[in-house]
């Protein structure tokens, strides 16, 4: 949690990796190679259908400060900028349940996402 409290805006803009982890329906990201991770959670509600359910970032990544802000957004999405890509990659359709994951297609009409989601 230190190395959060120190972060600044040039550490944002070093590169993520979004990680899939099949098994657990998750994608994460490591924060700045901490222990703590932004996770986006998803389950099969069908053979071919997913529920984007839920985004969180750990709360030494949330508050007031801009940099940490952007942090947030940033991991958020591209955590979900990965589930949307894998929705596509396997033709599955998706349910979004989580607000935030409704916000980004929303603001980020790409055709490819929005014919795979169940509205």
């Amino acid at each position: 949690m230190a190395q959060a409290a120190q972060m600044n805006v040039n550490e944002i803009s070093t590169p993520l990796r979004v990680e899939h982890d099949k098994k657990r329906r998750q994608f994460t990201i490591r924060l700045n190679g901490s222990h703590d991770r932004a996770v986006l959670l998803y389950e099969y509600v069908g053979k071919k259908t997913v529920d984007l359910q839920h985004t969180e970032v750990p709360d030494a990544f949330r508050g007031r400060g801009i940099a940490k802000h952007l942090a947030k957004v940033e991991y958020k999405e591209h955590s979900i900028k990965a589930a949307m890509d894998f929705v596509v990659e396997e033709d599955l359709k998706a349910h979004l349940t989580c607000w935030y994951i409704q916000k980004y297609v929303k603001e980020n009409p790409h055709p490819q996402y929005l014919e795979h989601i169940i509205h």
